[in-house]
């Protein structure tokens, strides 16, 4: 059996460069700009698995992917072995892999089972990953992005668990779930790589190219994941320190071919001008209300110039044939998803422009 595309990304590279789930924003228009700047493994944002399959609204506002979408993993936060089996089996035809967050630490999502609370439950988390690998044939794969725990024996032991499970790759965000700002324990990530045989990807902290080559030099990982860092920084994978003026106009013209929602469109242009502009023009940029006045900014600042618009046709969805036609609510994604953010740093940085916009 021939390897995935995503196991042969890990045996071709010194580390894999990976954009971590982010609710709300890694998603088709945000994974398809951070492709070209050598990004070279995308997450979909965690979705509620019972909702994914109740819901066609939850499926149409959830994932969206085309052609150029690959390698690509969908996570999903998931407490059913049989829930998280048929989800994975609805995208298995447009992705290459599902990963099982084990990472959140919300607390909407540890009171309702899922996340790092399930880090509690190592048995229940070994026999969703027995579920999919059962019930998908390889080479498709099946992760686990998971938190340290305060005793890293129980964090080894638990890798250990879900290799012999037949995990493909594990990401690890070397924080515990109480832990914040705390610097990412690299000790803890050397350790975990030294105990198994599957490959790690790295998260927590990576908010430069450096600092992702630094981290790998010192854990030695398989890959490294970045969130806030890639968030604000598309081209961070490319080694540019900032974001790029070309950076920009690419995501005004993908973001236009996905017809992604104003709201969405102004946000990621808010992170990706943090280090552009100054802080007057920050300001006056943040609050504009409209893509018309957007754009007029960015002409007159010269960042974009809408005559050198790309040509970005084939980066629209593709419409996904699921099979199902239930219509059923479930446990419906806008009511969990609206607070949450699959990184909690990230969740912090972003609160003053989450409340800026009501978000929350």
């Amino acid at each position: 059996m021939s390897d995935s595309p995503v196991m042969q990304l890990f045996k071709e590279n010194d580390f894999v460069k990976v954009c971590a789930p982010m609710v709300r924003y890694s998603k088709l228009a945000f994974r398809s700009l951070v492709r070209l700047y050598n990004c070279q493994l995308c997450f979909t944002p965690m979705i509620l698995a019972d909702s994914f399959i109740q819901s066609s609204k939850a499926r149409n506002n959830e994932f969206t992917t085309n052609k150029g979408d690959r390698p690509l993993i969908v996570q999903f936060a998931a407490k059913d072995p049989s829930d998280f089996a048929t989800a994975a089996e609805m995208v298995a035809s447009y992705s290459d892999g599902v990963d099982l967050n084990c990472g959140c630490p919300q607390r909407w999502a540890i009171n309702e089972g899922y996340g790092v609370d399930l880090l509690r439950k190592p048995h229940l988390i070994r026999d969703l990953v027995l579920q999919v690998k059962n019930r998908i044939p390889g080479p498709y794969t099946v992760s686990v992005k998971l938190r340290i725990m305060e005793d890293l024996r129980k964090s080894i032991e638990l890798c250990r668990t879900l290799e012999n499970a037949g995990v493909s790759f594990l990401t690890v965000h070397a924080r515990t779930p109480t832990q914040r700002y705390e610097p990412v324990n690299e000790d803890a990530l050397r350790e975990i790589k030294n105990s198994i045989r599957v490959p790690l990807i790295a998260n927590g902290d990576v908010k430069s190219f450096s600092a992702a080559k630094l981290l790998q030099e010192k854990t030695y990982c398989d890959g490294v994941m970045a969130a806030r860092g890639i968030l604000t920084n598309p081209a961070l994978f490319a080694g540019h320190c900032v974001t790029p003026l070309a950076c920009i106009q690419d995501w005004v013209t993908i973001s236009t071919a996905t017809a992604t929602p104003f709201q969405c469109f102004h946000h990621h242009l808010v992170f990706m001008l943090e280090k552009v502009l100054a802080k007057p023009e920050r300001l006056a940029f943040n609050i504009i209300k409209t893509k018309e006045l957007v754009l007029d900014f960015l002409a007159d600042y010269g960042i974009v110039c809408q005559n050198d618009m790309k040509e970005y046709s084939g980066y629209s969805a593709v419409e996904c044939d699921y099979g199902n036609n239930s219509e059923s609510q479930g446990s419906f994604f806008k009511e969990k998803l609206g607070s949450c953010c699959a990184d909690v740093q990230m969740e912090d940085y972003l609160e003053d422009v989450c409340h800026l916009y009501n978000m929350k």
